[in-house]
C-alpha cells in the first residue's frame, strides 16, 4: 500500500505544476492592463510605468512565472488588484462558508444517494425502484438556480422556516443550500450506486453467499456494496472538490461568501491575481480528489495495490 501511495505522489505534483503553468500563461494574456484597472481615472502614462515596473509587470512572462511559483510553494499566491489585500488570505476567509456548506451538501448527497441506489438496486422494478429513479431524473434535471429559488419561496417565504440568505443562523442556514446543491449530487450517486449494485448482484460470489443461507442484509453490505463502491467513489471524490473549490451559484443565490463569490467577484472586477489564485485553488482541489479516489480504489478492492 505504501509503495503505491509513493507512486502517485510524483504524478500528483507534476500536474498540479502543469495546471498552474497554463492557468498562468493564460490569464496573464487576457487583455486589459492591471494598473489601469486598479487606478481608474486617476491615471497618466508616466504612473501607469512606474506602478508596472514597481509590480515587476514588465518583466517577462516566465520570469513573473517562476516568481510567482517561488512565492505559490510559501504561501504567497499574490495580492488583489481590487481589494489589495493578500489573494490567500481573501481564499482562506472565504474557506470556512465553503467547507461548512460542502460538508452539509456531501451529507445529504452521499446518506440520500447511497440509501436510495441500494434501495432501488434491491426492490427492482418496484414502487421503491421506480419512486428513486424519479428523484433521481428530477436532481439531475432540475437546474440549481431554480430549484434554490422554490425552496427559498416554499421554505423562507411562504412557509417561514428557513432562512433564505446568509450564515447568521448556524446549521439552520445551512439547510437549504444543502438540500440544493446535495440534491443533483445525490441524484448522479442514486442512479450509479444502483447500476453497479445490479451487475455485482449478478456475480457468483453473491450467489454463493446466498446459496450459503446468508441474508439479504448481510450479504448487500458485506459482499456487494463495497465492490460495487468501486465507480461511485470516483463520483465522489469530484463531487468533493467541486464544491470545495466553489459552488458558485448555490452561493451566490443564498448569499454565502465562499470560494464561489470570491471568484465571481473576481471576474467581475477583473482581479487577474484573485482569479488565478481561485483557479489554481479549485484545479488543486480537482487533482488531490483523484489521488484521494485512487487511494479509496486500493483500499476497497486489494487486487489495485502494486505491492
Amino acid at each position: 500500500m505504501l509503495r503505491y501511495i509513493l507512486s502517485r505522489i510524483p504524478v500528483t505534483i507534476a500536474i498540479i505544476i502543469g495546471i498552474t503553468a497554463v492557468t498562468f500563461f493564460l490569464l496573464n494574456v487576457v487583455p486589459g492592463d492591471p494598473v489601469a484597472l486598479m487606478m481608474k481615472e486617476h491615471i497618466n502614462p508616466e504612473t501607469i510605468a512606474r506602478v508596472r515596473n514597481e509590480m515587476h509587470l514588465d518583466d517577462p512572462a516566465i520570469v513573473r512565472y517562476g516568481r510567482f511559483m517561488w512565492g505559490a510553494v510559501q504561501g504567497d499566491l499574490g495580492r488583489s488588484y481590487k481589494l489589495n489585500r493578500p489573494v490567500a488570505s481573501l481564499i482562506i476567509g472565504a474557506l470556512p462558508n465553503t467547507l461548512k456548506l460542502t460538508a452539509a451538501a456531501l451529507l445529504v448527497a452521499w446518506v440520500v444517494g447511497i440509501v436510495a441506489g441500494v434501495l432501488s438496486a434491491v426492490k427492482q422494478y418496484s414502487a421503491v425502484d421506480y419512486g428513486a429513479m424519479a428523484f433521481a431524473l428530477l436532481g439531475v434535471s432540475v437546474p440549481i438556480f431554480w430549484s434554490g429559488i422554490l425552496l427559498q419561496y416554499l421554505f423562507g417565504l411562504k412557509l417561514g422556516w428557513l432562512p433564505i440568505s446568509g450564515m447568521k443562523d448556524g446549521l439552520r442556514s445551512l439547510a437549504l443550500p444543502a438540500i440544493v446543491l446535495g440534491w443533483a449530487s445525490a441524484a448522479s450517486i442514486a442512479r450509479l450506486t444502483r447500476s453497479s449494485l445490479l451487475e455485482v448482484m449478478r456475480t457468483d460470489y453473491v450467489r454463493t453467499a446466498y446459496a450459503k443461507g446468508l441474508r439479504d442484509l448481510p450479504v448487500i453490505i458485506r459482499h456487494a456494496l463495497q465492490n460495487s463502491l468501486l465507480p461511485v467513489v470516483t463520483v465522489m471524490a469530484m463531487q468533493i472538490a467541486g464544491m470545495l473549490s466553489g459552488s458558485v451559484i448555490t452561493e451566490s443565490i443564498f448569499g454565502i461568501g465562499g470560494i464561489g463569490r470570491v471568484s465571481v467577484g473576481a471576474i467581475q472586477a477583473r482581479d487577474m491575481p484573485l482569479l488565478q489564485g481561485a483557479v489554481i485553488f479549485a484545479a488543486v482541489l480537482v487533482v488531490l480528489a483523484n489521488l484521494l479516489a485512487d487511494l479509496a480504489y486500493a483500499f476497497l478492492d486489494p487486487r489495485i495495490r502494486y505491492d
